[in-house]
């Protein structure tokens, strides 16, 4: 029963391998500003898996809708299908590549999920790194590991979202 509902969590609230847990960490200020301002607005992504250690977790392949916004120098990733949202945090822009980290918690789940892509125009190709680690609610040691990369693709639909100055 425990693993039927896992799996059923992981198929709500994966998008192609991404949990989606809204987090109010906030964004270290000043990375934003070197965001290029084509990353926000939406976008169609797909995904495929191209590694993992736990294929039964991470699906194989997928399709999302990305709306990836900024507000008050915090990015904002909300997932258009799932309705979940994130807020990201930005570890490296070097011209028009941005990486950037998002983590969530679900019961004794832990998700960190690292993305990098590189935007030429209205698209958008990259790397998902994912890591999910399930701690014991006895001691807090983690207990299991599991990890997945996808490639992604990116196709920007619309907008761009409202710069504050």
């Amino acid at each position: 029963m425990i693993k039927f509902c896992l799996r059923i969590f992981l198929i709500l609230f994966i998008a192609f391998g991404l949990i989606n847990i809204t987090s109010a960490e906030p964004l270290l200020k000043g990375s934003v500003a070197a965001v290029p301002s084509t990353m926000y607005g939406l976008w169609r992504v797909v995904s495929k898996r191209i590694d993992t250690d736990s294929p039964i977790t991470f699906k194989e392949k997928g399709l999302d809708l990305w709306n990836l916004s900024v507000e008050n120098d915090v990015i904002n990733l909300s997932n258009t299908f799932s309705g979940a949202s994130a807020t990201v945090e930005v570890n490296k822009v070097e011209g028009n590549t941005v990486t950037f980290t998002k983590s969530g918690k679900n019961g004794n789940k832990y998700l960190t999920d690292t993305v990098t892509i590189t935007i030429t125009g209205k698209s958008f190709e990259g790397l998902d790194e994912l890591k999910l680690d399930t701690v014991s609610e006895i001691n807090g040691n983690i207990m299991k590991t599991e990890t997945a990369k996808y490639s992604l693709k990116g196709e920007k639909i619309a907008g761009e979202s409202i710069l504050n100055e």
